[in-house]
């Protein structure tokens, strides 16, 4: 191996798609969160291999994640979270369910399925029920349900909203108000319709922690990838980001390593370098603090991190050129990793660059 490679599991997928199955009812319906080409992965192969598993739905962020699914035979239905209104086009192109989360994107929407006499286009509505990044909240609610009423273009499939602190259990007041309101106002709702909606809300964390909002679907994005928010579960992590020793440089005392002097050697230091920098998705915050694994030891992070390169102190560590670097795996996760800079294995993941290569593990 002569080079940074990401490898993806999909059978610790599986694995991961079983294990959170089997805290929901057989009848409740699992949406897959495939954004951020599967949170760093790839959403494909991901995608594809849910099918096989036979997910009920997929999430994505923006209409061209959608697109690129179906453009590879994804038939599955795909919401669309943050649709913008440049995407009209391609979102009924691609037979993509779009999010209504404001008065912007819905009354724009509205007039583009007019103006293409499109009817009773598939789409979702967004409760803000408190986390406030996006939705509408409940005193909006009821004028955009009429506006929704009012015409024929768009039929809504679902009501949903997003909880912010399921991850946390001190936060339990909160995250009951949050489920609370949403059963208010989807109630409201529903009585204003003719027609049954899906009701979902539950995230990772809360389909592990708060079955109360289980309602008829549920999604899971972080779970799916072997991360549930801290919180100790069954769960494998798909991504094993591996690399190499590329040289061995030998420095002695008072040496310095890297850009602005990061680092300067207070004893003879064998220096592995390393052919993955912040152009891949390892941020410079890594200079400090973190570590990789050489044949099963921690090496350091030393000097500034450059844009394709990292340096570790090897000192003390039987390796030489063409040993193996484990960036991240299942026993030495992305968590770890990232928790060593203070940050959260979601940045950690979806800012892997896509110059580095992919590998499927079945």
């Amino acid at each position: 191996m002569k080079k940074t490679v990401l490898e993806i599991d999909l059978k610790a997928l599986e694995h991961n798609f079983s294990v959170i199955s089997s805290k929901l009812k057989p009848k409740t319906k699992f949406m897959a969160v495939v954004k951020a080409n599967g949170y760093g992965s790839d959403s494909i192969e991901i995608a594809k291999k849910l099918v096989s598993l036979n997910i009920d739905y997929f999430a994505v962020a923006f209409a061209n994640e959608g697109a690129a699914l179906r453009r590879s035979g994804i038939k599955t239905p795909i919401l669309v979270l943050l649709p913008q209104t440049e995407s009209f086009a391609e979102i009924t192109k691609y037979n993509l369910e779009p999010s209504l989360y404001s008065f912007y994107f819905l009354d724009n929407f509205i007039a583009f399925l007019k103006s293409n006499n499109i009817k009773n286009y598939p789409c979702h509505f967004k409760i803000n029920t408190g986390l406030n990044r996006v939705g509408f909240n409940d005193k909006e609610a009821k004028k955009a349900i009429t506006k929704i009423k009012d015409c024929d273009s768009v039929r809504l499939i679902s009501l949903y909203s997003h909880l912010a602190a399921t991850d946390d259990l001190q936060e339990s007041k909160f995250t009951l108000s949050q489920i609370n309101l949403f059963k208010k106002i989807s109630s409201i709702i529903k009585s204003e319709l003719s027609y049954n909606l899906i009701l979902h809300m539950s995230n990772t964390s809360g389909i592990f922690n708060f079955p109360e909002c289980e309602f008829d679907m549920v999604r899971s994005g972080i779970g799916l990838y072997g991360y549930n928010n801290h919180l100790k579960e069954d769960l494998i992590p798909v991504h094993r980001l591996r690399s190499v020793i590329s040289q061995i440089i030998s420095a002695k005392k008072g040496d310095y390593v890297g850009y602005n002097k990061g680092f300067i050697c207070n004893e003879k230091t064998k220096i592995g370098v390393i052919p993955i920098g912040h152009a891949d998705g390892i941020s410079r915050s890594f200079s400090k603090g973190a570590y990789v694994i050489v044949n099963g030891k921690k090496a350091f992070t030393i000097g500034n991190i450059c844009m394709d390169v990292m340096m570790v102190n090897l000192t003390g560590i039987k390796s030489k050129e063409g040993d193996e670097v484990v960036i991240f795996d299942k026993e030495n996760n992305a968590e770890d990793f990232a928790i060593s800079v203070g940050t959260i294995s979601y940045e950690i993941l979806t800012n892997l660059s896509k110059r580095i290569d992919r590998k499927i593990i079945n």
